[in-house]
């Protein structure tokens, strides 16, 4: 294996990378390179892919295809659709490592135009290890995934537009699966979890729905969560309706049944916890405000999603 700029790499330095890759920028981003990366990352989360060691396999065709076609078609009708392309050419990035069969280890050909030809000139491809150990790792994955969809959505004059339609196509691919009964694994996927994440996280404009923090930092990360108001892991609903924008703490109360919403988009407070906050304002001060809504009321909570909340999770008595 090619051992390029062999010394230790921390999580910004393959952050900045991802945000360098060379992508066709004449015709717009062009999606084969980032895609590739999430399709790996994708595959290493499901444990699918096990070892830093990736051949041109059914399974990382199948994926790559598949997310090609939730990305909004606004970036991929320009291109050709093939993940031979970004698998060769990713070579002329730092952390990607192209093994040769020996008739090609002296010299390579300055094209791929096929699968077979891919198959005849390449073994296989490597991360840098500090790589491939960050997409292990929760925190630092979803750094990499959000610079990864970062390419598309934060330079788009449409970019909340974007950002719903990719998270709509999550939601349609998952339906049809479902209603196929094919086993699956894009119900937890962690892109569909990050187009969830991202979706919500905007149309709330990076603020707590409860109560109004918002923190971020250069990488378009924030300090609020994307919430399910009904349980992704019953229910595999990653609407935006089902979703709400929450800080930490709060995401964890609203997910333990500490506080819940009326029909009138009003916080109501649970009497059953004890609290102590001498630098802030209690939770219970919130009680009959207003929840903080997105700017489009096509984008409010669903109530019925908000009434099985009140029903099954809030604790009333």
């Amino acid at each position: 294996m090619d051992t390029k700029n062999n010394f230790p790499k921390n999580i910004n330095y393959y952050c900045t990378c991802f945000k360098n890759l060379k992508t066709d920028k004449s015709r717009g981003v062009a999606p084969h390179q980032p895609l590739l990366l999430l399709s790996i990352i994708e595959l290493i989360t499901q444990d699918i892919i096990k070892e830093n060691k990736f051949l041109i396999s059914d399974e990382l065709t199948k994926t790559f295809n598949e997310y090609w076609d939730i990305v909004p078609s606004d970036y991929t009708c320009r291109y050709k659709k093939g993940l031979y392309l970004p698998f060769y050419h990713l070579r002329k990035s730092p952390f990607w490592h192209l093994t040769y069969h020996k008739q090609y280890m002296e010299e390579q050909p300055k094209k791929i135009k096929s699968y077979k030809q891919l198959r005849e000139v390449v073994k296989y491809a490597q991360l840098d290890q500090e790589l491939f150990n960050f997409i292990k790792s929760e925190n630092s994955r979803n750094e990499l995934i959000d610079t990864l969809m970062s390419m598309w959505f934060d330079s788009s004059k449409k970019e909340l537009e974007d950002i719903v339609i990719f998270n709509d196509n999550f939601e349609d691919k998952i339906t049809q699966e479902i209603e196929e009964s094919q086993k699956i694994y894009l119900r937890k996927s962690v892109l569909r979890n990050a187009s969830f994440r991202k979706a919500i996280v905007h149309i709330y404009e990076y603020q707590c729905a409860f109560c109004h923090l918002r923190v971020t930092h250069s990488l378009k990360q924030s300090i609020v969560d994307a919430a399910h108001i009904k349980p992704l892991s019953q229910f595999y609903d990653s609407n935006i309706n089902n979703g709400l924008s929450l800080c930490k703490n709060h995401h964890w109360a609203f997910d333990n049944g500490l506080f819940t919403i009326d029909d009138n988009y009003k916080i109501i407070i649970s009497s059953h916890f004890k609290e102590y906050s001498p630098n802030c304002r209690s939770m219970r001060e919130f009680n009959g405000e207003e929840l903080l809504l997105p700017k489009l009321n096509l984008h409010y909570p669903r109530l019925d999603a908000i009434q099985w909340h009140r029903s099954n999770i809030f604790r009333s008595s």
